[in-house]
């Protein structure tokens, strides 16, 4: 539920009704007292399964919002870490947070679908931003994390089990859902987030087109459904190491 000092009803109707970037810069003084940050306990599990693959040198937080990702990457990355936003208000909230364990990050404004980055990263991480993607546009979006990627890096994210279907949790996703394509048909700018179009079936398959080779990992702490499957799983999107020599052969 939203802290206090939240933002208040009027302020989330505005916000609702401008484009997703207006939107956003309208939120961002407030949007961590609201429950779309992402938990700490969810942050934490990332950190803890990334831990063992590591050590990893640069970072990059995708989609960094207000900069939780942030925290994440400085517990597991020695070197430079970067979040990249297209929303100048949610960066200028990371900005002005304590940087962890006293190291600044980079902050750039760019959308998503265009890095303006070299292959300069060891490890991407994104935290609760896919909903704003389209399931035409993660081809690009996927494309170009590969892209930013070192050979042998690795593009990590969270994804949650969908609810099952009946239950009020499913119907409370199917109804968000309903009503922003209302909104988007009958209202511009368009303002795109939904929670149903990011199907991990659909995002195995575009990661493994994008050239990624894709491993998924329980998140114990979350435990696991009546039917045994986990509540979490991390994915793990890896971009193939470089080749090595031939033994004997003499590069010229």
């Amino acid at each position: 539920m939203f802290s206090p000092g939240g933002p208040t009803p009027r302020e989330l109707a505005v916000q609702a009704l401008s484009s997703v970037e207006r939107g956003y810069d309208l939120l961002a003084p407030k949007f961590d007292r609201t429950p779309y940050r992402t938990p700490a306990p969810v942050l934490d599990a990332v950190a803890d399964a990334l831990a063992p693959l590591g050590p990893f040198g640069t970072g990059l937080d995708l989609c960094c919002g207000t900069g939780a990702g942030l925290d994440v990457l400085a517990r597991l990355c020695r070197d430079r870490v970067t979040g990249v936003d297209f929303s100048a208000g949610m960066l200028a909230v990371a900005d002005r947070r304590a940087a962890p364990g006293g190291r600044a990050a980079s902050l750039v404004r760019a959308d998503a679908r265009a890095l303006p980055f070299r292959p300069a990263f060891d490890l991407a991480v994104s935290f609760g931003a896919f909903g704003h993607f389209l399931p035409r546009e993660l081809p690009g979006l996927f494309a170009g994390v590969h892209a930013v990627l070192r050979p042998g890096g690795c593009f990590a994210f969270p994804v949650a089990a969908p609810p099952r279907p009946g239950s009020p949790g499913y119907w409370a996703l199917l109804g968000f859902d309903a009503a922003m394509r209302v909104r988007n048909a009958v209202w511009r700018p368009p303002f795109v987030m939904y929670y149903r179009t990011f199907r991990l079936g659909e995002v195995g398959r575009e990661l493994a087109r994008a050239g990624f080779r894709t491993e998924l990992r329980p998140l114990p702490s979350f435990g696991r459904r009546a039917d045994g499957s986990p509540r979490v799983r991390l994915v793990t999107a890896w971009r193939a190491a470089a080749a090595q020599p031939a033994a004997g052969r003499v590069n010229s």
